[in-house]
């Protein structure tokens, strides 16, 4: 890895997203595309930003990230995790600002595999006493 490169993974539901951070002038870009191309909800933009907002690292990084897998709320999670968890690896004292902000944890949340011999997950077949 090249110096000033600092690379982590972030995972949420089925999503994966891999994310470098360097320094730079606050370009985003994920998947070969900008954020505002990529993600077009502003709501997912907004949840993608919290890492620099809580340890003030706005328009002073570049992070490039590759985003495989699930949907795009569950993408923007991951990458949201990646982002701080390559902030920590940059500078360890990010840690307790990104702790903090509750943004350090992976949300284990994922989809429950269906059972066989019922409809769903949980949903069985409805009971009948006669």
């Amino acid at each position: 890895m090249k110096p000033n490169h600092f690379y982590a993974t972030g995972r949420r539901k089925t999503a994966i997203a891999r994310v470098w951070i360097t320094p730079g002038t606050g370009k985003v870009e994920v998947n070969g595309k900008s954020i505002i191309g990529y993600f077009k909800r502003d709501v997912l933009r907004m949840l993608i930003e919290d890492p620099m907002k809580a340890t003030d690292t706005m328009g002073k990084l570049d992070i490039t990230a590759t985003c495989k897998g699930g949907g795009k709320s569950g993408q923007a999670g991951a990458f949201r995790l990646g982002i701080a968890r390559a902030l920590t690896v940059m500078d360890e004292e990010n840690r307790t600002l990104l702790r903090r902000a509750d943004l350090m944890t992976r949300d284990p949340r994922e989809k429950e595999r269906k059972k066989y011999g019922k409809p769903g997950a949980r949903k069985s077949f409805q009971f009948s006493k006669r």
